[in-house]
C-alpha cells in the first residue's frame, strides 16, 4: 500500500475519545456516571441492524451508518439539547468528517464523509432505521437508568418514544416498554416472569 496512513492512525486515536465522553444530556437527569458516546454508539448499531432486518433494508448499511454517526463529537463533545439552544446553530456533522477525513486516503476520505453525509440526510431506508436507533437506544437507556432510581430519565424515555418514525421501531419500542429490563436474565435462567 502506497497511502500514508498516518492520518488513518490519527483518526482511530481521535475515534478513542468517544470511549471517555460522557453522553452529557444523562447529568440532567442525575446520572452521575452516564454512559459514553461508544457505549451508546455500539448498541446502536446493533439496534440499527435489527430494526433494518425488520423493514427490509439492509442490516450492515444500517449498522455501519450507526456506528459512525456520532464520531463528529470527538471534536465537539456531547452537546446535549439545552446546550445547543445557546451556540450559532449545531455543528454540521458533514462538515466536522471532511475536517477529521484531512490527508486520508481519498477513497477512504469519501466513504466517510459520503457516510456521514447519508446519515444527516436521513433519505435512505438504512439511515432512516440508524436515526430510529439512535432513539430507541436512547430509550433503552432511560429505562435502565430509571431501573437504576434516575425516575428523571422518564422525559429521555417519553421523548425518545416520540420520535422514532419506522413501523418496525416503534413496534419494537412497545416490546421495550413491555419488557423488564432483567427479563433477559430471567429467561437465561429458567425464571418464570413476575
Amino acid at each position: 500500500m502506497s497511502d500514508d496512513l498516518s492520518a488513518v492512525a490519527n483518526f482511530l486515536y481521535e475515534a478513542g475519545t468517544l470511549k471517555q465522553t460522557k453522553r452529557t444530556g444523562w447529568w440532567m437527569a442525575g446520572v452521575r456516571d452516564p454512559e459514553s458516546v461508544a457505549e451508546h454508539s455500539w448498541r446502536t448499531s446493533l439496534i440499527a441492524s435489527i430494526i433494518a432486518k425488520l423493514e427490509g433494508a439492509d442490516p450492515a448499511r444500517a449498522a455501519f451508518l450507526a456506528v459512525w454517526h456520532d464520531t463528529g463529537e470527538t471534536r465537539t463533545g456531547d452537546v446535549n439539547h439545552l446546550g445547543k439552544k445557546y451556540t450559532d446553530g449545531e455543528a454540521d456533522p458533514r462538515a466536522i468528517a471532511a475536517d477529521q477525513v484531512t490527508g486520508m486516503p481519498e477513497a477512504l476520505a469519501r466513504a466517510v464523509t459520503g457516510l456521514i453525509g447519508e446519515y444527516e440526510a436521513r433519505e435512505s431506508p438504512e439511515a432512516v432505521c440508524a436515526r430510529d436507533a439512535d432513539k430507541l437506544e436512547c430509550m433503552i437507556q432511560g429505562i435502565e437508568y430509571r431501573a437504576r432510581g434516575y425516575e428523571n430519565a422518564q422525559r429521555w424515555i417519553d421523548n425518545s418514544r416520540g420520535r422514532i418514525v419506522t413501523k418496525s421501531g416503534q413496534a419494537l419500542a412497545d416490546a421495550v416498554l413491555e419488557t423488564g429490563s432483567l427479563d433477559w436474565l430471567r429467561t437465561a435462567l429458567g425464571e418464570t416472569k413476575r
